[in-house]
């Protein structure tokens, strides 16, 4: 009796294992793709703001940063608990650095997505 429990005690661990390493690759990937559109929507957001800066004003240019920072808000709230440098949130520094343009911040977020992986999207 004893010898049958040993094997079907470790073919259902290696199942589980093989089911959490499944789930967390799945995970892995979901969260790599959250932090890939959120750092894709901060870029865009910044080059338009930089766009709006440099030009003389126009008040279409500032509708459609302001509609690119709720883009860059949206994709930004399921990763907004992760931590930033100097141990901000990830949602706090957003809203600091697209309401408050305050650079530290913004740096901060470019600095996130630069070690996702993600530099390039950034501005």
């Amino acid at each position: 009796m004893r010898k049958a429990v040993v094997p079907a005690l470790a073919v259902a661990w290696a199942v589980l294992v093989a089911g959490c390493s499944s789930s967390d690759g799945a995970d892995e990937e979901r969260l790599t793709g959250q932090r890939e559109k959120y750092c894709a929507q901060l870029g865009t957001w910044q080059q338009a703001r930089n766009a709006a800066r440099s030009e003389p004003p126009d008040e279409s240019e500032y509708d459609e940063v302001g509609a690119l920072a709720e883009d860059a808000y949206i994709a930004m709230r399921p990763l907004r608990k992760e931590t930033v440098d100097g141990g901000r949130a990830l949602g706090e520094a957003t809203v600091a650095a697209m309401r408050d343009s305050d650079s530290e911040a913004e740096g901060r977020v470019v600095e996130y997505c630069a070690d996702s992986g993600f530099e390039t999207l950034t501005r």
